[in-house]
C-alpha cells in the first residue's frame, strides 16, 4: 500500500506542476511573438492595426504570468526551520 504524502510533499507538487504549465504557456506566448515579429509581412513603414493589438493582447498576458510564475517560486508553503542549512528543516532531523 502506498503511503499518503504529506501536505509539504502535496504543496510542492502542485508548484511545480503549476509552474511548468504557467512557463510552457509563456514560452508559447514568446514564440508566438517573435513568429510574428519575424515571419509575418507588414506593411511598409508602419504596423498592421490587428497586429499592433495582438501584441498588446499578448505582451499583457505574458506580464500576468511572468509575476504569476515569479509569486508562486518565491512564495513558501512552509513554517518550519533551517538553521543549519542542510535542506531538511529542523524538526525532521
Amino acid at each position: 500500500m502506498k503511503n499518503r504524502l504529506t501536505p509539504a510533499e502535496l504543496d510542492a507538487r502542485l508548484k511545480f506542476v503549476v509552474g511548468c504549465v504557467l512557463a510552457g504557456v509563456l514560452t508559447l506566448t514568446t514564440i508566438g511573438v517573435l513568429y510574428a515579429l519575424v515571419f509575418v509581412t507588414q506593411p511598409i513603414g508602419a504596423q498592421a492595426e490587428n497586429d499592433k493589438m495582438f501584441f498588446s493582447v499578448l505582451s499583457s498576458v505574458a506580464t500576468f504570468i511572468t509575476g504569476t510564475l515569479a509569486g508562486l517560486m518565491i512564495s513558501t508553503g512552509r513554517n518550519t526551520e533551517d538553521k543549519d542549512g542542510n535542506g531538511i528543516p529542523d524538526d525532521e532531523e
